[in-house]
């Protein structure tokens, strides 16, 4: 009775263990991909640990303009896209877009939502930021980051543009994550609520 019981916990065993490796990518998929772009669950910058909230893609009529994730410091799971929390929006490009392109856009989108006094105080960094705009290529990601006092834009890694402005962050964040954003189904779905 012994030995038969060894036996079949013996030949038990590799199939358990076949199945778990099995399973195993779908338990801990380090990364999400939207239309071919691969987005890391948790990332780490300056120290700072960040934890992917949601993923979309963004499209604008009928083209897929780019894919998108939106993270918040790790431990912060509700999302506050617009408050201090430490937060990231991360864009990868599908299409290119001129740098003018992107400074008119961000310009006219902040003027359309937010009041005359709110798009006054931040109108000084919004000129930096815009003068600081490169143009993208398929496969090219903006990075939009707020670590508590710094808000950052970086392109394929390279920081173009740094404000210590909460209110100018807050602003920025806004344009895809606000009351009125780009679209409300990206918003929805970078704050997890799809």
């Amino acid at each position: 009775m012994l030995i038969h019981h060894k036996r079949r916990g013996h030949f038990l065993r590799p199939i358990l263990l076949v199945a778990g490796l099995l399973l195993l990518p779908w338990a801990v998929a380090s990364s999400v991909t939207e239309n071919g772009e691969s987005f890391a669950r948790s990332v780490e910058e300056e120290g700072q640990r960040y934890t992917l909230i949601g993923s979309d893609v963004f499209r604008y009529m009928i083209w897929t303009a780019y894919a998108g994730a939106y993270y918040q410091l790790e431990g912060e799971t509700q999302p506050q896209p617009l408050n201090n929390t430490p937060r990231r929006l991360e864009l990868a490009y599908f299409h290119a877009i001129e740098a003018s392109d992107f400074a008119e856009a961000t310009e006219k989108t902040l003027q359309d939502t937010l009041t005359l006094y709110e798009f006054n105080q931040i109108e000084a960094p919004l000129e930096r930021l815009n003068q600081r705009f490169r143009d993208v290529v398929p496969g090219d990601r903006y990075l939009l980051s707020w670590n508590g006092e710094q808000l950052r834009l970086a392109l394929n890694g390279e920081v173009l543009f740094e404000e210590e402005s909460a209110e100018f962050a807050s602003a920025m964040f806004s344009i895809w994550l606000g009351e009125r954003p780009l679209d409300d189904d990206f918003r929805d779905a970078l704050l997890g609520k799809n």
